[in-house]
């Protein structure tokens, strides 16, 4: 008996701190959750309660917890015919730029996915150095372009641009989906009888809409934010500022004041949509970003 006792000690105390152990990680795990959101979330706050503020207020000491909110920013901003409009335009432009990236990246991507030709490896490579390059390094030659075609001022202009870095992502992207699928589906479908590009609509781009609702909302928050583009080829027509530009020249509804609140209010109605559309589609979201993840 006395033999076992130091036995039944040892797993009892290497019970205990297993579960000392499992307590303390759960406890930083909550920790570390809990730093993140609130390192995530708190910018978004922050705007918010700025933007329930007067001019007068947002220039006082900070106060976490407002207790007298106002919403008369909110009005103001949507009282600003320019502010208005450049959501209308950003709409138009970040849609548009989604469904030419999402039509011509899908084939682009099958292609590239599923078919094999000579210098598709290099092809490939090619598509990813074109993410690589800034912005800023094509402006000159594309603002030159844009004059050339007579666009500038319009909201044209972006049309035309914008795809030049949200198309090489979505080829990217759903090339490495349109890769995974399995092989036997094509072959069956080619078997029966259907042709190459009822493969590609039929049966591939269905299995694909995860991808394509991931790639899609990324394209749109990117078209969406998009500011140099935007400041460079609209700078000449107010009519076209995108929802960027127009809170960085926002005026404020009286003159020569600094908007900061009005500012903070455009920033909170701008970023709405944005997280809507997030929560509408996060299932899809979650299913493309992990998809082929698992094999087999």
């Amino acid at each position: 008996m006395s033999e076992n006792q130091p036995t039944q000690n040892s797993v009892l105390n290497k019970h205990n701190v297993d579960r000392v152990m499992n307590i303390v990680g759960k406890i930083t795990f909550y920790i570390l959750v809990g730093g993140i959101f609130i390192y995530t979330v708190f910018p978004f706050y922050w705007a918010f309660n700025t933007s329930i503020k007067t001019e007068q207020q947002a220039i006082l000491p900070t106060k976490y917890i407002h207790d007298d909110p106002t919403f008369s920013n909110y009005e103001a901003v949507f009282n600003n015919e320019q502010f208005t409009n450049a959501l209308l335009n950003s709409t138009i432009v970040s849609s548009i730029s989604v469904v030419l990236s999402l039509v011509i990246g899908s084939f682009a991507a099958y292609a590239l996915g599923r078919v094999r030709f000579r210098g598709r490896v290099f092809m490939m490579y090619a598509v990813l150095a074109m993410t690589m390059f800034p912005q800023i390094s094509i402006l000159s030659g594309l603002y030159g372009i844009v004059r050339e075609l007579d666009l500038t001022g319009s909201v044209m202009s972006l049309v035309i641009s914008y795809p030049i870095f949200t198309l090489p992502f979505t080829v990217w992207v759903l090339t490495a989906f349109f890769k995974g699928l399995p092989s036997e589906l094509e072959q069956a479908a080619l078997v029966d009888g259907a042709s190459p590009f009822q493969v590609f609509y039929r049966i591939l781009l269905p299995l694909t809409l995860p991808a394509l609702v991931t790639t899609g909302l990324l394209t749109f928050i990117a078209a969406w934010n998009e500011y140099l583009f935007a400041l460079t080829f609209t700078a000449t027509n107010a009519d076209s500022y995108t929802v960027p530009v127009s809170i960085a020249l926002f005026s404020g509804e009286v003159a020569f004041q600094d908007p900061v609140a009005e500012i903070m209010a455009a920033t909170v109605v701008v970023t709405i949509p944005l997280i809507v559309l997030v929560l509408i589609f996060q299932r899809q979201i979650v299913g493309g970003l992990t998809a082929g993840a698992v094999k087999g």
